[in-house]
């Protein structure tokens, strides 16, 4: 009865959306354009290939090789973007009368203070300025440059996210405080098929290097992908396709190798995409690996990795139709630092695991996905989006000896995934979508710790987002309504439905000054380890016991931020505070049960507030200074019992300095001592680190040159992360060096 309520609400939010959508339309059918180049400084030459986009109306095109575009609009006032990685994107703002052509010229330059663009915060593509949620994007130079085999190595000193790992392959981002199911990584959009989010040596199946743009929306994201990322989202974006669905004519490509002292980094990845008329043809593929690193204190064994990849596919793009069809593989093995030592006694002190033994993690993702699309819909819509995306994944937890290596556990997730996005008409001030989403999931565990029965796993969700744009007012609403079914073999089935809904407004205060707040609540079902598990899990170093009696959590999450982006200035200062209701989380018994801590999964009252700072100013027009800042609180609210691995207060100080084509960044990270402890934690010590990144950019006509190299831990200081389940027995990495270097043909 509640399901169908909701379904009700819901469908009259859409429809209703939908008739304003109409009754809102300008009755002026006038046409203007906006044309230009883009330049490439200081040569002053056209740059093709090179993405024009119009913010307000989500319309772009692609340069010529003259570097020449134009789009037509309806009357209007807009921010156009020229935008092509690893050049800085340009934005200007425009005022296009009925019948006039506006030129406007772009250049494209290499500089300190980058214009970061989104797609993932609202679904359409618009700059993190303007984005009504807090996001980070990182293009593909960046991701070079930061390359790692695991998602959180990659993305730990961004603001608000650490890293939760054990050992280099594993690592996870944390955001806000925020782990597991809590934080959703996506790929293109779409949920990734991996196990990550259930255990602290389950990584995930990304390489960096194969992507366009990593974007971090921090903050409750329920909307458009899922009602369970009350920390945040991490969306993977391979190609530029993905955004602008139109083809180019000839041939762009990239390469990218990686080489590293201390865990012998190696790796090499290369892509390539032929148009031709309205097809599009691609294809990737590469790999890395290390070797066990060197912490200042020795060799962490069996902190060794590899990994490799390939992709292909397809696309036809026409003015009204789009088609496109992808197939990927992720191939993975590292180990499990320290697993055997965990392994080794149970509560009596008799061995049970040979004092030689190492445990690895081998994972294969098969995954194939169909996009279409249809533009110009009538009564109202723009466009529709249908992805559908089948997912099949395994891993084995390998016992290896000297003489053999055996599966103590295998793991099974196929997973169909498929979501419609309805785009509407703008509407003058309204523009919006609607659209729906589901998720089949079959989940298999077999071995020492399957700790779960078999479950076949139901999800379906309705979602809607509209936006009031002003001159210096917009308004941002909507909600989600999502139903999730678990089918467990031998138990009774749970189901859970919820509505989700949020608020947003942008003010902007000055030109380049806007006040930003939002406002989310937000329900999260279950997930499946917290209502299934049970037995031993050396994962999270705990003897698990799920309850299948759960209710679901609920969230208000209140977030307000300041930003400035101007031509000396640029960045944000938020805080954030969210109170949950029955929050999950492992509670410890007391007990010890084969050689772990006995935790029951449970449910109480908690609140999360912090604050993130990430800032850049120019002082000089060769010197930029950076600035960032990240904290939080977290604690049940009844207790005042600290939640656990909350990372500790981080400050990190950096100069960006540039000459020509040269670019010098000396960095200094700061944390503090951890003493807000969890019952079953330990004190983790403050550290200081020094960092220092240097690059060189050579630019051409038609490519992109990046050469980089990065010096960590300067000092060789011993220090650890508090988000480490091995924290004790293994500290970060030690001073080394790794090279970068990247080419893009565009």
């Amino acid at each position: 009865m509640e399901f169908r309520r909701c379904f009700i609400l819901f469908s009259c939010l859409c429809f209703s959306h939908l008739f304003a959508a109409g009754a809102l339309q300008s009755g002026s059918s006038d046409t203007g354009w906006v044309e230009g180049r883009v330049i490439l400084l200081p040569k002053g030459t056209g740059v093709r290939n090179a993405d024009v986009t119009v913010v307000e109306l989500g319309i772009s095109a692609e340069t010529d090789g003259e570097g020449r575009y134009k789009i037509a609009v309806p009357p209007g006032t807009y921010d156009v973007i020229a935008h092509l990685t690893p050049l800085t994107s340009e934005v200007k703002a425009v005022a296009v009368a009925a019948g006039q052509s506006v030129v406007v010229d772009l250049p494209l330059v290499v500089s300190p203070l980058e214009q970061e663009i989104t797609v993932t915060a609202s679904g359409h593509e618009e700059t993190t300025f303007r984005a009504i949620q807090s996001v980070t994007s990182l293009d593909s130079v960046d991701l070079a440059q930061r390359a790692h085999v695991s998602l959180g190595e990659v993305l730990q000193d961004q603001p608000g996210v650490s890293k939760r790992s054990w050992g280099p392959g594993s690592s996870r981002p944390v955001v806000r405080g925020f782990d597991g199911d809590r934080v959703l990584v996506l790929q293109n959009g779409i949920q990734s098929s991996s196990l990550s989010s259930q255990s602290g040596d389950h990584g995930e199946t990304m390489d960096v290097l194969n992507m366009e743009r990593l974007e971090i929306v921090r903050g409750p994201a329920a909307l458009l992908y899922g009602s369970n990322a009350i920390g945040g989202v991490i969306n993977a974006i391979n190609r530029h396709h993905e955004i602008h669905e139109h083809p180019h004519e000839g041939t762009r490509g990239y390469l990218t190798g990686i080489a590293g002292s201390t865990d012998s980094h190696g790796g090499l990845l290369a892509g390539v995409e032929y148009g031709t008329g309205d097809w599009l043809f691609w294809g990737s593929g590469g790999g890395q690996r290390t070797g066990d690193y060197h912490a200042p204190s020795g060799v962490v064994e069996n902190s060794k990795t590899r990994s490799s990849n390939a992709s292909a596919g397809f696309g036809r793009y026409t003015d009204r139709l789009t088609f496109s069809l992808n197939y990927n593989l992720d191939d993975r093995r590292y180990g499990i630092p320290f697993a055997g030592f965990f392994h080794e006694h149970d509560e009596d002190g008799s061995a049970t695991a040979p004092l030689d033994e190492e445990v690895d993690l081998a994972l294969r993702a098969h995954t194939v996905r169909v996009d279409t699309g249809i533009k110009e819909l009538s009564h109202g819509l723009d466009h529709l989006h249908l992805s559908v995306t089948y997912a099949d994944y395994g891993h084995k937890e390998l016992d290896v000896t000297p003489v053999a290596e055996t599966a103590g556990t295998v793991f099974d997730n196929q997973q169909l995934v498929y979501r419609g996005v309805f785009e509407q008409d703008d509407t003058g001030k309204l523009r919006g979508s609607f659209g729906f989403w589901g998720l089949l999931r079959d989940y298999r565990a077999t071995g020492e710790e399957a700790l779960s029965p078999p479950v076949d796993q139901k999800s379906f969700a309705l979602f809607s987002v509209q936006e009031l744009d002003g001159d210096w007012l917009r308004f941002q609403f909507g909600g989600r309504l999502e139903h999730a079914r678990y089918n467990p073999e031998g138990m009774p089935g749970r189901s859970f439905t919820g509505l989700s809904g949020a608020a947003g407004v942008h003010v902007l205060l000055w030109p380049d000054i806007a006040f930003v707040g939002n406002y989310t609540r937000a329900f999260r079902a279950p997930a499946l380890e917290e209502l299934y598990n049970n037995g031993p899990h050396l994962g999270n170093l705990a003897f698990e016991i799920g309850n299948p009696h759960l209710k679901t959590e609920k969230t208000n999450g209140i977030e307000l931020s300041l930003r400035q982006s101007s031509s000396r200035i640029k960045g944000q200062l938020s805080f954030f505070y969210y109170d949950v209701s029955d929050f999950i989380f492992l509670a410890p018994t007391g007990a010890l049960k084969e050689g772990l801590i006995e935790a029951d999964y449970t449910q109480g009252d908690a609140r999360y507030l912090g604050t993130e700072l990430k800032a850049t100013a120019v002082l000089h027009p060769t010197v930029s200074l950076n600035l960032q800042l990240d904290s939080v609180d977290a604690e049940l609210r009844d207790s005042g019992q600290p939640l656990p691995r909350i990372p500790p207060l981080r400050g990190i100080i950096g100069l960006d300095m540039r000459r020509s084509r040269l670019s010098f960044n000396p960095q200094v990270i700061m944390a503090r001592a951890q003493d807000q402890l969890f019952a079953t934690e330990t004190r983790t010590a403050g550290y200081t680190t020094f960092n220092l990144n240097a690059s060189y950019t050579l630019p051409g006509n038609h490519f992109v040159q990046v050469f980089s190299a990065e010096l960590y831990n300067l000092t060789d200081r011993l220090y650890r992360n508090h988000l480490s389940l091995i924290k004790e027995l293994a500290p970060e990495i030690g001073r080394g060096v790794r090279f970068s270097y990247t080419v893009r043909y565009f």
